[in-house]
């Protein structure tokens, strides 16, 4: 028997009977996707059944989430290199909180301590690890990649400026400031990481629009840094940076404000969309 071809295009829902549920994306305007079954390890395949699709999800439940820091050219020079840093020499890696999870579609609170409200967009070529990887070399990096998806590293740029020591997790980790979606394509689809368009959107007014082309340390070089005496476990998401037009490079930054719908784009991917709100009273985590 011929096995079944497995999916490229993956989401992850809550269907209409309330179950979490991966399928594969369908067609724009559909809400019916065929369910798959499989794993991060083997991948996934049709179960030759339907589901309605009631909320996105993100495409997986992050491992682990890691950001790279200045890793597009132009970014660097509009940020960095105006304050004196000097280009850095081998990837800058920070860390998000896995509770600072966000989907698609979902609102992003901006945080209700003192200036919290400096809330900046960052649209992220995002990969997903598939398999365990430690020590790789740039060559075999990308085999270890189990597909591609849209990241959006929400920052409140003073608390990640000023959160003590020069850290960025604090400003980068507040609840619902890592949106990651809506697709997870794999790396059937996407063969070349490196000549991908990314924009991003506020209100429907581009802010950043570039290629990952522009990136400094492209996605095998990142692999293999990360990777060196450190494993990189499957599900571990990595942000590889931003490029240039954030609201923070602004000679007067446009801050989000409540009501404003931000929207990042990647070719052969699709686009994560996002609306700014103030936080209920009763908040939690998300941990879906």
């Amino acid at each position: 028997m011929t096995a079944a071809p497995k999916a490229t295009r993956i989401i992850r829902f809550l269907s209409a009977e309330g179950n979490v549920v991966f399928g594969e994306e369908p067609k724009k305007g559909c809400r019916f996707a065929d369910v798959l079954e499989g794993s991060i390890a083997d991948g996934w395949t049709k179960t030759g059944k339907q589901a309605m699709i009631d909320t996105m999800l993100s495409p997986i439940v992050p491992t682990e989430i890691f950001c790279i820091g200045l890793n597009y050219m132009k970014h660097y020079h509009e940020s960095a290199a105006g304050r004196g840093i000097p280009l850095p020499d081998k990837p800058s890696i920070f860390a998000k909180a896995l509770s600072s999870l966000n989907h698609h579609d979902r609102p992003v609170w901006i945080p209700a301590l003192e200036r919290g409200d400096e809330l900046d967009y960052e649209v992220e070529f995002t990969f997903v690890i598939g398999k365990p990887c430690r020590n790789v070399s740039p060559d075999e990096a990308l085999d270890y990649v189990l597909g591609y998806t849209v990241g959006n590293d929400v920052s409140s740029r003073h608390w990640q400026k000023n959160a003590g020591a020069g850290q960025w997790i604090k400003g980068k980790s507040f609840d619902t400031f890592s949106p990651i979606g809506p697709v997870l394509v794999t790396t059937d689809e996407i063969k070349d990481p490196q000549a991908l368009k990314l924009v991003s959107r506020v209100n429907g007014e581009v802010r950043q629009n570039s290629n990952t082309s522009d990136m400094i340390f492209p996605v095998r070089e990142i692999i293999s840094w990360m990777s060196k005496d450190m494993t990189l476990l499957p599900g571990t998401v990595v942000m590889t940076g931003t490029p240039e037009g954030v609201a923070a490079g602004m000679p007067e930054p446009k801050w989000l404000k409540s009501g404003d719908v931000v929207e990042c784009e990647i070719e052969k991917i699709g686009t994560l969309r996002n609306f700014i709100v103030h936080p209920p009273e009763v908040t939690f985590a998300s941990k879906i």
